[in-house]
C-alpha cells in the first residue's frame, strides 16, 4: 500500500520539495484548482516564493451519477469532454449542454467569490504550475491545461500528490512536466490516500489567497 498523506498542507510541502529544482530561477506562478487544490498550492507557492492564484474548473458530472466525470469546464468557457464516458453511458447532447450551462453559472460565481476583485494574472511567458489535491479521471486538470495554454505561458507543469498511473500518462502528453508523488494501484479514489480529506471551504480558499497576497 502506498504511503498516505496526513492532509493537503503536508502533501503540498512534499510536492514543493520535488518541484523546487524544476523551477529555480524561473518566473513561476502557482494556479490551484479550488477548492482542494488551494491548500496544496499554498504550501508550494510559499516554499518556492511564487504568487498563488486560482483557476476555476468545474467537473461535468453524468446527470444520473454526478460523481462520475464526463468532462470539465474551465475559466473562459473552455470545455473538455471524455468521449468514452459520454458514449458508453449514452449521455445525449442536450443533457451535456444542460449540465454545462449549470456548471458555467457556478464557475462564474466561484471565480468572483475567490478572486475578490483581483484581475486574473498574466501568464504569458511564465512557468505555470497547475496544482490539485489529486487526479481521478484527470478531466478537470486536462481542462485546466488547455485553458492555460491559450494564455501562451513559457511552460506548464502539473503537480499533484497522488493520481492513477493512466492519468499521469495522459498529463505527460499535454503538459511540459508532471510531478506526482504517488501512483498507487489499485487507485480507487483520491481521498483514500489522505488521513484528513475533509472538504476545503470557500472561506479557507479566500483566506489562503489573501495570506499569499500579503507576503508576495
Amino acid at each position: 500500500m502506498a504511503e498516505r498523506f496526513a492532509n493537503r498542507r503536508e502533501a503540498g510541502a512534499a510536492l514543493a520539495r520535488a518541484l523546487a529544482p524544476l523551477v529555480e530561477g524561473e518566473d513561476a506562478i502557482v494556479l490551484a484548482l479550488p477548492r482542494g487544490g488551494v491548500p496544496v498550492g499554498y504550501e508550494i507557492a510559499r516554499a518556492i516564493g511564487a504568487p498563488l492564484d486560482v483557476l476555476v474548473v468545474r467537473k461535468l458530472g453524468v446527470p444520473w451519477h454526478e460523481e462520475l466525470a464526463m468532462g470539465a469546464l474551465a475559466s473562459g468557457g473552455l470545455r473538455v469532454l471524455v468521449p468514452s464516458v459520454v458514449n458508453a453511458l449514452g449521455v445525449s447532447p442536450a443533457e451535456v449542454e444542460r449540465v454545462t450551462a449549470a456548471e458555467a453559472d457556478e464557475l462564474a460565481r466561484r471565480e468572483s467569490s475567490y478572486r475578490e476583485g483581483r484581475p486574473f494574472p498574466t501568464l504569458r511567458d511564465r512557468t505555470v504550475i497547475l496544482v490539485d489535491d489529486g487526479l481521478a479521471t484527470g478531466a478537470s486538470m486536462e481542462a485546466a491545461v488547455a485553458a492555460v495554454r491559450t494564455a501562451e505561458p513559457a511552460r506548464v507543469i502539473v503537480a499533484v500528490p497522488v493520481a492513477p498511473i493512466e492519468a499521469v500518462a495522459r498529463m505527460r502528453e499535454i503538459a511540459d512536466d508532471v510531478v506526482c508523488l504517488a501512483t498507487p494501484e489499485p487507485f480507487e479514489a483520491v481521498g483514500l490516500w489522505y488521513d484528513d480529506f475533509s472538504q476545503t471551504t470557500d472561506d479557507e480558499v479566500r483566506a489562503l489567497l489573501r495570506a499569499r497576497d500579503e507576503v508576495h
